[in-house]
């Protein structure tokens, strides 16, 4: 009886392919992790815990714990506003166990970032903001922090989605925010989100209790005009006219009549006493159309088109009242600074 094993198995497609995949694959893994630990050596040492509170702690004084990175040798280190919130102690600790405190320059609420300056630590270890608008979906990114207290913790993932919006703690929305799934928890806020170039592209902010790899970064290029604000003025500069409302859809009718074609505004429900709105004429019930040329459909757009760029001219405004359109001049005023509680 002959034997044709070998013929067979030499003749088999899959045997003469699977040891060049297995190398492949090998190839792209260790590519992968090589990318993770050069980010991770070049990065890591400025990434510090943040630690708020007293030092000795009792049951009613408890501190709080997050992660901050370093921005310059000279000490300034940006984390989340509600990090520090309003402690009056805040602790930073690098991954080499060194101590030093730290002092609040300033808090931007609005988009959860908070700048920090070191009081006894100089020649630090830091990291550069890139630009955050040059990401792409699928793009490698690396978060680094301390979950939960467990230090200089690293995880990866991808971008999952650009341009994101989510509800600050000030009840604003933050614009341009980075979805990722690299695996955040607890304690990685503050810390940096990192692309494959080591460069902090994202601030870790928020996940979505419940879910599976749904978290949240604020954008550098949002966190590069914040710390350039909180070191011109010691805050962000943003415009003030004194209303609240929400977005409420328009009757078509409405629309018809006054000749526009916004399907949804942003409804007046309260005017402040002396505000610019006052003034201006502005009342409850009016829905707010368009402001300086950006139409607006929502209160989310309107507080967009209050920036600093809007402090003291004088703006125009369409608003509907009643159903019928009119058109209003505003002088927005500069908003008071954001204090710490």
């Amino acid at each position: 009886m002959l034997d044709f094993t070998s013929d067979i198995a030499d003749d088999d497609p899959s045997s003469r392919t699977a040891e060049p995949a297995r190398d492949n694959d090998r190839v792209l893994l260790d590519a992968y992790s090589n990318a993770v630990i050069d980010v991770t050596e070049r990065v890591g040492p400025a990434v510090v815990r943040v630690e708020t509170g007293p030092k000795v702690r009792s049951a009613r004084e408890r501190g709080g714990l997050g992660s901050g990175i370093v921005i310059s040798p000279d000490g300034l280190v940006l984390t989340n506003s509600h990090v520090v919130g309003s402690s009056k102690e805040i602790r930073l600790r690098d991954n080499e166990g060194f101590v030093t405190d730290a002092h609040v320059l300033g808090v931007d609420p609005d988009t959860d970032l908070a700048l920090l300056r070191a009081d006894g630590a100089r020649d630090l270890r830091y990291a550069s903001l890139g630009n955050s608008k040059s990401l792409r979906r699928g793009q490698l990114v690396v978060a680094i922090g301390n979950p939960l207290g467990f230090e200089s913790t690293v995880t990866a993932g991808v971008v999952s989605a650009l341009g994101r919006s989510i509800r600050s703690v000030s009840g604003r929305t933050i614009e341009d925010v980075i979805q990722t799934d690299a695996a955040l928890n607890p304690g990685n806020s503050g810390g940096p989100l990192v692309s494959s170039a080591a460069e902090v592209i994202g601030i870790n902010t928020a996940i979505i209790n419940g879910a599976q790899g749904i978290c949240f970064a604020v954008a550098s290029n949002t966190a590069q005009f914040v710390l350039s604000e909180i070191i011109r003025h010691g805050y962000v500069r943003r415009a003030y006219i004194g209303v609240a409302g929400q977005t409420a859809p328009i009757p078509r009718r409405h629309a018809v009549v006054a000749g526009v074609d916004n399907k949804m505004g942003a409804l007046l429900a309260q005017i402040e006493p002396d505000s610019p709105a006052a003034k201006a004429g502005l009342l409850p019930g009016d829905v707010v159309i368009r402001l300086d040329s950006i139409e607006i459909n929502g209160v989310d757009d309107l507080i967009r088109a209050l920036d600093r760029d809007r402090i003291g001219r004088t703006l125009a405004m369409d608003v509907l009242r009643l159903g019928r359109l009119r058109a209003i001049d505003i002088y927005p005023v500069e908003r008071k600074r954001a204090g710490r509680q």
